[in-house]
């Protein structure tokens, strides 16, 4: 990751009109770091996309909310 930093930081010490593409990522922190550098475009394969939205506490969370809404719904039958 820090040839893409060197690159952000050349681009942008001379203004040059480019896109900055990160190819080949592995992982989801990959992206985010490249995002966060200042990469415009990463290329990563599917199954790195879909770990991206996955998080122990959004599956905690999302657990949470369908009991509470279930025992909700079955208040007010």
């Amino acid at each position: 990751m820090g040839l893409i930093s060197d690159i952000v930081e050349i681009f942008e010490n001379y203004q040059f009109t480019t896109e900055i593409l990160v190819a080949s990522t592995r992982g989801p922190m990959h992206i985010v770091e490249a995002a966060r550098m200042g990469a415009d475009i990463c290329t990563c394969p599917a199954a790195v996309i879909e770990a991206m939205f996955k998080h122990p506490l959004t599956d905690i969370g999302l657990e949470k909310f369908l009991k509470d809404w279930e025992k909700a719904q079955a208040a007010l039958r």
